[in-house]
């Protein structure tokens, strides 16, 4: 079990790279992968198994005690990040199958990986926490009903059909990974440390999958694929950040927010466009799995060389 969870921090610390390397071989080597590409919204439960295993009544309490925060992120989560992608789109007019993609993974939840990027930064943890709890539970409303306002003119959506799709991929393991916790807390407390691992080598399965049926796309539009995404990623931490900061939050929430607005589920995004829409829909989900994994990091370097009086004041918070 030591080696496991020594493996998970190892692995957590260098995933940028891993995932970078490995999309390397996938794109040289993509028979390799493709087996994978019908299991990832299998894949996909088994992290957010992994999310329900770990999520505690008292990630909410920082709503019923402070909700403003929480909700002026989670409204910028839904509001930014999906009209950035329609902006994107339309500036670098991209085909309608990338338009879609790039505007379902603006519309996901946040990812749990922003969770870790946010304590690393100094960040509000607790409000990180709850944003990507709250904003989960959501998706099935908000991401079928944005993506249909937002993509309809490039392809159809079936909005019902993809709210029962994350139903079924994300608030069911969920659930079920609650009800394990409570019924066999024993158990969860003895494994929980190697989740980390189970969550890396599941995402980067999924991003290996789609960027070996992709192989042909990325060779043909994979520039254009990455400038839209860096741009994407960009903005949203940027303007997360700034919406924080026009609603006088202090500065690690600020950051917290940031971070939340900027790094997606793209794990639901790839298997949600592989399901709904095609390969090459999936594919600004996969190649923001890379990227948001090297701005998120990169973000964090520089801000936790300042303020570090914000230190105590997060170690405070997430003590208590």
């Amino acid at each position: 079990m030591q080696t496991l969870e020594k493996v998970g921090l190892w692995m957590s610390k260098y995933f940028a790279l891993i995932i970078i390397l490995c999309s390397f071989v996938a794109f040289s080597v993509p028979q390799l992968f493709t087996w994978i590409a019908p299991h990832i919204t299998l894949l996909l439960g088994v992290i957010m198994f992994g999310m329900g295993l770990t999520m505690r009544a008292v990630d909410f309490s920082v709503i019923a005690k402070k909700p403003i925060p929480v909700v002026i992120g989670v409204v910028a989560q839904f509001l930014i990040m999906p009209l950035v992608a329609y902006a994107i789109a339309i500036l670098l007019q991209l085909p309608p199958e990338l338009a879609v993609g790039l505007i379902l993974v603006g519309a996901c939840p946040g990812g749990t990986a922003s969770n870790v990027m946010v304590y690393l930064a100094k960040g509000d943890l607790p409000v990180s926490v709850a944003m990507t709890s709250i904003s989960t539970l959501l998706a099935p409303l908000l991401t079928p009903a944005i993506l249909l306002l937002l993509a309809g003119q490039w392809l159809p959506v079936n909005a019902g059909s993809m709210f029962q799709s994350i139903i079924q991929v994300i608030i069911i393991p969920i659930i079920l990974g609650l009800l394990v916790r409570k019924f066999f807390p024993r158990a969860v407390e003895s494994g929980v440390k190697t989740l980390p691992i189970i969550s890396i080598v599941a995402i980067l399965a999924i991003v290996l999958a789609v960027v070996g049926v992709n192989q042909a796309n990325i060779a043909q539009t994979g520039l254009l694929v990455f400038l839209a995404v860096m741009l994407h990623n960009g903005f949203g931490l940027l303007l997360g950040y700034v919406a924080a900061r026009a609603c006088g939050l202090d500065e690690a929430k600020r950051r917290a927010i940031s971070i939340e607005v900027g790094m997606q589920n793209s794990g639901l995004g790839a298997s949600l466009a592989a399901a709904h829409f095609s390969p090459l829909a999936a594919l600004p989900s996969a190649i923001f799995s890379v990227w948001h994994n090297v701005s998120g990091p990169a973000l964090v370097s520089i801000w936790s060389r300042k303020n570090k009086d914000l230190e105590p004041l997060q170690a405070e918070k997430k003590i208590s």
